[in-house]
């Protein structure tokens, strides 16, 4: 019995998936948090040509989102030793970390080809990381089959990678200066972005290391692509969190625009690790505290009642406008708090509805199922950005340009009535959702 086949414990196996998340999620958040600033601030991208850029991230998370379900059902057809998902773990992991790098190393050359620069090394981006995220996902699934505890550990997860994104919000722009050596520099950027990518994907490796999958059934030995997708077409309930899920994709419009809007609204990017603070404040506790929240009410009622309130939550803080910055930081943090229990009840009803389509047809495919939570969190992030830019655009902003009111307010509208609208009309799919074996 060697390393890579002999047993592991419970808990060594919890903290390994946590911290494995936690350096995978700080890689993500940083991308998300800060690639449009850089682009603006750093690499001077104009106007048109954020155009162009909001073009190409639009489009390549969609490309990547659509991908996910052919990775899944890649994993799911693997045979190896190691398992069918902890493969794609190992070797995913250098490829991030150097594209990750990469993304932030925009050469000084015409703008025209600063894009085509930016666009390809985006794509393989997207596909590097879609070969360690849908396995990530689906590995929680296999390595803990009791609901109880895979549901803590959804949650620590969850919330682990709330810290991770407090920690590049309000770590990465003052790292990013310290290796500039003062005034924060387009390499000083590069240089903080590449220490932090290769450092996160080698506590991700954890989840190779020190995990172990559940055996493959008998009736998973000779899957075909149409079983696989038959059976994911069959769930549902799973296709009914996808739903409700895409259409709230405002959720993530502050995490894609928030960084750009402080410094079109207080003049200092680095204000922004107060509202980064706030909402991921509210992002922690609630993830912490939602399996507590379960006890008493289903994931259901859960997550209908935190998506409405959100959405309370954010028209409030449009009328009441960003003028006040305390006010701003408390209705920042309380959208935090249902951020939280949404991540960690989407992806509870995504295992729970899984766990439900085995009962009823005796397959299990973990890869093409859990690949759909990174699917729409992609789709999500390419509409919140595609909306963003779209606003951007349209008010007109770009590094140097003087700054008006009605910039601050179209760029307002953006971050507070789109997820306000988008969660009212993410409630109708889950409303509907259901367990058939729990009839």
């Amino acid at each position: 019995m060697d390393l890579v086949t002999a047993p592991v414990s419970d808990r060594k196996q919890r903290v390994s998936v946590i911290v494995a998340g936690f350096g995978q999620n700080f890689i993500l958040t940083t991308v998300t948090t800060f690639i449009l600033v850089y682009l603006i601030e750093y690499a001077h991208i104009s106007v048109a040509g954020m155009a162009v850029v909001t073009g190409i991230l639009s489009a390549t998370k969609v490309f990547d989102a659509v991908s996910d379900p052919v990775m899944g059902s890649i994993i799911d057809r693997t045979r190896t030793r190691w398992g069918k998902m902890r493969p794609f773990i190992l070797f995913a992991a250098m490829p991030v970390a150097l594209l990750t790098t990469l993304l932030f190393a925009v050469p000084d050359i015409a703008e025209s080809g600063k894009l085509v620069y930016f666009g390809v090394v985006f794509f393989l981006w997207g596909i590097s990381y879609t070969a360690c995220d849908v396995p990530f996902w689906g590995l929680i699934g296999s390595a803990f089959p009791e609901p109880a505890v895979r549901t803590g550990v959804i949650s620590q997860v969850r919330a682990y990678g709330g810290i991770s994104l407090g920690i590049a919000t309000l770590g990465m722009p003052w790292l990013a200066q310290a290796f500039s050596g003062g005034t924060t520099t387009a390499t000083g950027w590069t240089l903080a972005i590449g220490v932090t990518a290769f450092a996160g994907m080698g506590l991700y490796l954890l989840a190779f290391v020190n995990t172990r999958e559940r055996p493959r059934p008998d009736a998973e030995e000779h899957l075909s692509i149409g079983v696989l997708f038959g059976t994911l077409a069959k769930n549902t309930p799973l296709l009914l969190v996808l739903a409700g899920s895409v259409l709230g994709f405002g959720r993530y419009v502050v995490q894609a625009g928030g960084a750009v809007f402080v410094v079109l609204a207080y003049g200092d990017e680095k204000k922004f690790t107060l509202i980064g603070a706030a909402i991921i404040g509210g992002l922690v506790l609630a993830s912490f505290g939602t399996p507590l929240l379960m006890r008493w009410l289903s994931s259901k009622a859960l997550m209908v009642y935190s998506t409405v309130i959100a959405a309370v939550l954010y028209l409030a803080m449009y009328v009441v406008g960003f003028a006040n910055i305390v006010a701003v930081l408390v209705f920042i943090f309380l959208t935090g708090l249902t951020l939280g229990v949404f991540g960690v009840v989407q992806t509870t009803m995504i295992a729970d509805a899984v766990d439900d389509v085995e009962r009823r047809t005796g397959v299990r495919n973990d890869g093409i199922s859990f690949s759909t939570l990174t699917f729409v969190a992609k789709i999500m992030n390419a509409l919140a950005v595609l909306v963003f830019g779209i606003f951007v655009v349209i008010a007109g902003y770009q590094a140097g340009v003087p700054v008006t009111p009605r910039m601050q307010q179209v760029v307002w509208s953006a971050i507070t009535l789109v997820p306000a609208v988008s969660c009212v009309v993410s409630v109708v799919p889950f409303a509907f959702y259901r367990l058939r074996t729990a009839d």
